[in-house]
């Protein structure tokens, strides 16, 4: 029962059926917006609750600013609204009125406000009022939100004009301290991601072209989706003195000087569901990872004689306390009982269109002979992936072999990673070969006809054109940097700097 559009046949198309078959999302009427169901929005509170425990183990504390931002908070900083003007949504009325029998907007406001596309200028404001004394710093707070940019080529999960999100801001005495501060929270994104969505990154610096509007220096994580394409996972910006001058976040030092703050921001949004996907769903649906998974074991009732059912769930609520004793990654099993008035069989693949971990069949054999049958999500179709067990060996095993799933799932994509990052291109005139093919779906690490490549690169800001041109972008300076020479794959010129090449979502 494999998806209707394999990747292959169209990867594009194959996302929206996975998405769909998973009944995690759907297109909203609100144009170029998104309904999360019930799974899909499982995911992001699995992600926000484990993302949001690393975060507040570095010392973090959770805010909530409004999501109007007067328009003269952006006016005050150049480059962040000439960076995000093209996105903004713009209130500019506050009330409805009917003429006609038509409404229409009333009430003009005495300034526009901004939805917020994110929210330096308006938090800067605050840590303004808040900051008199070096012994006010650091200030380290997080923010779970949503948030407008006026996307215009919609896609679930990756870009919807309203989604949500988790941004840090924090304020520092020195620049010393904001820059670690930026570095320390790119690490906990590398963590998480490779961790607990089992999605292994590059990490580096963005060049200059690709910064964060208004910051000094951008750093970021990188994902490689199946089809060779670069996903950005998550960013994290080094602000310097830029929005503490706009803002006037002043500060009397040590020396009892008076001194401009230094500033970060960083986050991850619902983008990261998509990257899941787009890292380790098949031809027949999601896989998602044991770690992130909204239920990580479903139990699936074969009753085919009415006189069986009261013993068959007995046997099920028994095996469900069984394993909410248990644990995988730190905390309880999460078990679902799938006890829904429709046939097994469909049961069974609308959890394996889902991803669930694992999907156990239970009926009144199973309860004779005191087991069950389990199907583990990423060996669908493989001998081991469908087998008889005992009750009492599943529920021992189950958390030790949860981990192990997960980690089955980072040791493949890891492999497709490092498969598929191209260093034996030194040619500017290769390199254009390289790129001139299309995009080819990857399978199980075997190389793909286009992917990464890592690369010199000169730094000339001539070459934005060049790969504009050619459609690819820069996704970062890996922090490892070889420190050899060579011409640089754009221009020929003697480059030192190592970068990633590659075409991106």
């Amino acid at each position: 029962m494999a998806m209707r559009t394999t990747r292959k046949q169209n990867y594009p198309q194959w996302y929206q059926e996975v998405v769909s078959e998973a009944d995690m999302a759907e297109n909203s009427v609100s144009p170029g917006c998104m309904v999360m169901k019930a799974w899909g929005y499982g995911l992001w509170e699995r992600i926000q609750r484990v993302l949001d425990e690393k975060i507040k183990e570095t010392g973090h504390e959770n805010y909530y600013f409004p999501m109007f931002i007067p328009l003269s908070f952006f006016q005050k900083e150049a480059d962040h609204v000439e960076g995000f003007a093209k996105e903004m949504a713009v209130v500019t009325h506050s009330r409805l009125i009917s003429e006609d029998g038509k409404l229409k907007p009333a009430s003009p406001l005495e300034e526009p406000l901004i939805v917020r596309p994110t929210s330096e200028t308006i938090i800067a404001d605050s840590f303004a009022r808040w900051v008199s004394s070096y012994r006010d710093l650091p200030i380290l707070l997080n923010q779970w939100a949503n948030v407008v940019r006026w996307e215009m080529r919609p896609r679930l999960f990756l870009r919807t004009r309203e989604f949500l999100w988790q941004e840090g801001h924090t304020v520092h005495a020195s620049m010393q301290e904001a820059e670690a501060e930026t570095v320390r929270m790119l690490e906990v994104y590398r963590d998480f991601s490779e961790n607990a969505l089992a999605m292994p990154v590059l990490v580096g610096r963005k060049p200059e072209h690709e910064k964060f509007p208004g910051a000094i220096d951008t750093y970021c994580i990188e994902a490689m989706m199946q089809d060779g394409k670069a996903l950005q996972a998550g960013t994290s910006h080094f602000l310097g003195q830029n929005f503490a001058k706009s803002a006037n976040i002043k500060f009397v030092n040590q020396n009892n000087e008076q001194e401009y703050a230094y500033t970060t921001s960083w986050g991850v949004s619902t983008r990261l569901i998509g990257g899941a996907i787009m890292c380790h769903a098949d031809d027949d649906g999601m896989v998602v990872p044991p770690h992130i998974a909204p239920y990580q074991v479903v139990i699936v009732p074969i009753i085919k004689k009415s006189e069986d059912s009261e013993r068959i769930m007995a046997y099920i609520e028994n095996l469900q306390k069984q394993l909410k004793t248990q644990t995988a990654f730190g905390e309880k099993i999460r078990v679902k009982v799938d006890g829904r008035d429709k046939p097994s069989q469909d049961k069974s693949w609308e959890w394996i269109r889902k991803g669930a971990p694992m999907v156990c069949e239970i009926g009144a054999r199973d309860v004779d002979s005191a087991g069950l049958m389990v199907k583990e999500r990423i060996y669908l179709g493989k001998p081991e992936g469908k087998k008889i067990i005992s009750v009492a060996d599943f529920s021992a095993q189950i958390g030790p072999r949860l981990e192990a799933l997960q980690a089955e799932m980072f040791a493949r994509a890891k492999a497709r990673l490092q498969a598929n990052i191209r260093t034996d291109i030194t040619t500017p005139e290769a390199f254009a070969a390289y790129f001139a093919n299309s995009n080819e779906w990857i399978e199980d690490g075997k190389t793909a006809k286009v992917a990464f490549v890592r690369g010199k690169w000169c730094g000339d800001t001539a070459t934005e054109e060049i790969l504009k041109s050619m459609k690819i972008t820069i996704r970062c300076i890996p922090f490892d940097q070889s420190g050899t020479e060579g011409p640089c794959l754009l221009t020929g010129k003697p480059a030192t700097m190592d970068v990633i090449y590659a075409r991106s979502y």
